[in-house]
């Protein structure tokens, strides 16, 4: 791809539910309801896990992250398409798309992680009932979480790294969020950093 074909975007174009601008507020509004209905009930669980001494186990506390991890999938996501649907606009910035493609991977990687550790932690209250409370006690709770949030955090890294280390042609997403495969069509070279690497690793 020539240099000339190259641009500098510093802001993206996502896609719209509708060019009609009565319809796009009809969006904005069923889009707040569904948010509003995931949040509270999201909320609800890490309140009474939270508050109910009953409910201080590690199975609970593993599920309060859970709904925290899906509180912030949501809101990465979701807010700035109602605001877009609202004030009818595509804008994003180039670096509010790092943000939530950054944070997206995050808490997709985390939520993946501990739904492993959720079922590694039913395996042993189910196969080895008796020393479950010595293999899963607080302080290997504790270091579990943040081993998830760690490495999700890191995939999150990785992810976003190599997604905008490549020259983008166009600043057209074909999703209504900055979406890493929608992102990567828009590359000049359709070769990410990630790709890169793993060609060179493979012909070494």
């Amino acid at each position: 791809m020539k240099m000339e074909n190259q641009t500098t975007v510093l802001y993206f174009l996502l896609l719209e539910f509708s060019k009609n601008h009565h319809l796009q507020l009809l969006y904005f509004f069923f889009f707040f309801v569904l948010y509003l209905t995931t949040v509270t009930t999201n909320f609800l669980i890490i309140s009474a896990v939270a508050f109910d001494r009953r409910l201080h186990s590690p199975m609970y506390f593993f599920l309060m992250n859970l709904a925290l991890q899906d509180v912030g999938i949501v809101s990465v996501i979701v807010p700035k398409s109602m605001i877009n649907s609202l004030m009818n606009n595509r804008c994003i910035s180039y670096v509010g798309c790092v943000a939530q493609v950054f944070l997206f991977v995050s808490f997709a990687a985390s939520d993946f992680f501990l739904l492993t550790v959720m079922a590694y932690d039913r395996y042993v209250a189910i196969c080895h009932p008796l020393h479950y409370h010595v293999m899963m006690n607080w302080k290997a709770s504790t270091e579990i979480m943040i081993f998830v949030w760690v490495s999700g955090f890191l995939c999150g890294i990785l992810h976003t790294t190599g997604t905008f280390s490549v020259l983008f042609c166009t600043n057209v997403i074909n999703q209504f969020f900055c979406e890493i495969p929608q992102l990567l069509k828009l590359s000049c070279s359709g070769l990410n950093l990630l790709e890169a690497l793993r060609r060179d690793w493979i012909s070494a």
